[in-house]
This record gives C-alpha cells, sequence and structure tokens, in this order.
C-alpha cells in the first residue's frame, strides 16, 4: 500500500553531505516512524516519499530549500551564558539549544565571553545539499487515535 496523506510510513534512513559523507543513520536502531501528510518531516523528504511502499530503496538529494534551510546572514545574537543549554563549559563551534518564542532552537555557538556568548542561529544543516538513502520498512493506515493526535505511535514514533 503506497504512502499517501494519513498513512504511517516506517523507514530506515541514512543521511550524507554532498560529498557522500555519512552524517548519520538508524540502521543501528528502530526505523523511523511518521504519519504521512502533517509536514512532520523536511519538505523534500515527505515529497519524495509519496506513493513509495514496503520494500522500496531509493535515494533522495534535498537541496537547502527543502531541507533545513538558505543560510542567513542576520543570524547571530548575543545570550546570556546561562540560557545555553547542553553543556557547563561553552567553547566556538559547540551546538546549544536556547529556549526562544518560537519554542526550543538549536544554535552554534560563535564566541564565549564572561557573561555573554554570540551565536549562529541557523541550523547547523541550513545551507548543504543532504542526500538520504532510504528503505521502507513498512505502510500501514493510521489509527483514528494517531489520526486525532497528530503523530505516529509506536517504536520510532511517539510514545505517550
Amino acid at each position: 500500500m503506497p504512502i499517501t496523506t494519513n498513512m504511517v510510513a516506517q523507514f530506515h534512513y541514512t543521511l550524507k553531505d554532498a560529498d557522500g559523507n555519512e552524517l548519520e543513520s538508524s540502521a543501528a536502531g528502530h526505523p523511523m516512524t511518521y504519519l504521512h501528510g502533517i509536514d512532520s518531516l523536511l519538505p523534500g523528504l515527505e515529497r519524495a516519499l509519496v506513493g513509495k511502499d514496503s520494500g522500496d530503496k531509493f535515494s533522495a538529494t534535498l537541496l537547502p530549500g527543502d531541507a533545513f534551510g538558505e543560510l542567513k546572514d542576520d543570524s547571530e545574537m548575543r545570550v546570556p551564558l546561562s540560557q545555553l543549554r547542553g553543556s557547563k563549559k561553552w567553547e566556538p563551534g559547540m551546538q546549544a539549544v536556547i529556549q526562544t518564542p518560537q519554542g526550543h532552537q538549536q544554535v552554534t555557538v560563535l564566541k564565549v565571553g564572561h557573561t555573554m556568548a554570540t551565536v549562529d542561529t541557523n541550523h547547523p544543516m541550513a545551507g548543504k545539499t543532504l542526500i538520504f538513502d532510504i528503505e521502507i520498512v513498512d505502510v500501514r493506515e493510521a489509527s483514528a487515535e494517531e489520526l486525532s493526535h497528530g503523530h505516529a505511535h509506536g517504536p520510532g514514533g511517539h510514545h505517550h
């Protein structure tokens, strides 16, 4: 049964950069599980999965606009060190999480002072072309509960 809106799909993936360097993979763990059609994946990845079925293997190349977006020039901001989450000692290049009015946001530390840090609010993968090698493990209809909750349940999905 092909992937369409309101279907739950499970897939393993290997994510690579444009040079073919592996960035992450689900192979050693549970497959990714998602409810199709609610924009829970990268836009280009969700479009690439439409119509695929259990057992299908394919690659999808996502340009920045279909993945984590283009790099924004006005992305630097100064924040108190106390707002950075993820470590006790900060150095340039480290990834941190800050709380914003839009929710949690991953940032990259650029400079560290005594009480303030300068961070880059671009996603670490912004501006990058990404390659996903995909293997569809399972496709099924979403349950009424999954549809009402707006996400897939079970291994690789949401747990309550």
